[in-house]
């Protein structure tokens, strides 16, 4: 089987999903005349714009973005950390109890 064949058939395996939108003609022609210009079919332009948006929308929502104040503040805190308080250090102590009964001690 040649090369252009088996990613053929990879592609056809890898489609079968369907996803079904109504749009206007106006949107149509734009995607139409879009496609066109980057030699795509209409369905390959639609589905690389739609995967090319899901990508970017989740990897903006993953990203921390902080302003030049909260940067500062979060270094602030990273090299000079406050004392823990007593809640914190019972809830340490809590597990520390935990997980020495549950695991054994490493020699």
């Amino acid at each position: 089987m040649a090369a252009g064949q088996v990613s053929a058939k990879r592609r056809t395996l890898a489609r079968k999903e369907r996803l079904e939108a109504r749009i206007s003609a106006d949107q149509k022609d734009l995607f139409q005349r879009a496609a066109e210009l980057q030699g795509r079919t209409l369905t390959d332009f639609v589905i690389a714009s739609v995967h090319e948006a899901a990508v970017r929308t989740l990897e903006d929502m993953q990203a921390v973005k902080l302003t030049v104040k909260e940067s500062r503040a979060f270094a602030e805190a990273l090299l000079n950390p406050r004392d823990p308080g007593p809640r914190l250090r019972a809830g340490a102590q809590r597990y520390i109890a935990t997980a020495s009964a549950v695991e054994p001690t490493r020699s």
